[in-house]
Parts: structure tokens; sequence; C-alpha cells
């Protein structure tokens, strides 16, 4: 299977982008969304000691040099809701995953595929293509 042109990395493929084993299963042209930032940028401010802090800032300013988000805007905001609907139809909260949600939102609204190293995250969304990444910790059988 060839990568598509363009997918949106969601954060857990974004955090683990250097430790890729396998960068080819990547979309030629990847992409996040400004929930990505959002969700990265919590990380420095609650980081429990200054290393940590600062590898966290480090990873949001690299995130932010490197790309220019997708908006959660009317679109996403309407593909929300049918997030929201295909969750809960499946017996799952969309609050307890609100970051998940609104990515997976912002993919439908583009029409992209959603490349994360956390499948199960997205489970049982309509209309949602997920990609899964290997994630670069897990043991190969």
């Amino acid at each position: 299977m060839t990568p598509a042109e363009f997918g949106l990395l969601d954060t857990s493929a974004l955090i683990l982008l250097p430790a890729l084993r396998n960068p080819s299963v990547l979309p030629q042209r990847p992409l996040i969304s400004a929930i990505t930032l959002a969700e990265l940028s919590v990380g420095p401010l609650v980081a429990t000691n200054e290393e940590v802090r600062a590898a966290r800032q480090a990873h949001l300013q690299q995130a932010e040099a490197d790309f220019d988000p997708l908006p959660f805007d009317a679109d996403a905001a309407r593909a929300f809701g049918q997030v929201a609907a295909s969750l809960r139809r499946s017996g799952r909260k969309a609050s307890a995953r609100a970051y998940d949600a609104m990515i997976a939102a912002v993919a439908l609204a583009n029409g992209l595929p959603l490349y994360t190293c956390n499948p199960h995250d997205f489970a049982g969304i309509d209309g949602l293509t997920i990609i899964a990444v290997p994630h670069p910790g897990a043991v190969e059988g």
C-alpha cells in the first residue's frame, strides 16, 4: 500500500515521528491540526520537572516551526457532531477523548486519512480512514 499524498498526523504520531522505524507508512505530505498544537501546549505547563518541561517545550516549538496546522473551523465543528454521535453509538463518550475526537473531526472535515500510533483511540468513528502507524516501542512478532 502506498501512502496517501496528504494525511493528518494525530498527536501520538507527531510525538513519535523522530523514533519511527518505518517512515514510509506516513503520508507524503503530513499535516497536523491546531488541536494537536493545543494538546502539545499543555505538556510544558504540567511537567513535573525542568528537564521534562524543556523537552516538551522544544517539541512544541519544533511542531510550530515544521507545520502550518489545519484549523478547527466551522466544517470541523459540524464534523465533530458526526464524530460524537459515532462514538456515542459505539458506546464511547466523546468527552473522554475530547482531543482525539476533535482531531478526527478535522480529518473528516478535510477529507484526510488519520495517521496514528493509537488506532483504538479512533475506533467506531464513522467515515474516518485510520492508518495505523507502528509504535516504535512495540515488539514485532
